[in-house]
This record gives structure tokens, sequence and C-alpha cells, in this order.
């Protein structure tokens, strides 16, 4: 015969671990710092202003 699981428990600990894997998935998406923000914004900015001054004027 099998081991006795207590649902309870085994639901709870699924639930754990799902949101583990979602706070994990999070830290990957949100988890930059606001050097690394700020350096993003600043290379955005620089392609922008490349791009513009390539443009012809009519």
């Amino acid at each position: 015969m099998g081991d006795l699981v207590n649902l309870r428990q085994f639901r709870k600990a699924k639930a754990r671990t799902e949101k583990e894997a979602a706070a994990d998935q999070n830290r990957i998406s949100f988890g930059r710092t606001k050097q690394e923000k700020t350096l993003t914004d600043a290379r955005n900015e620089k392609a922008l202003r490349d791009h513009q001054q390539g443009k012809l004027e009519k």
C-alpha cells in the first residue's frame, strides 16, 4: 500500500513552490538596479539622437 498523504499539506506545499517560481520570474523581470535603468535610458536616448541626426530635411 502507498504512503498516506495529507492533501491540505500537499496543496500548501504546491502553492508555496508556485509562488516561489513566480517570485523568481519577477526578480528577473523587475530586479534591475537604478544604475542599470539609467544606463539603459541613456543608451536609448543616444540611439534616438543618432537616428534623428541622420535624417534628411526637405
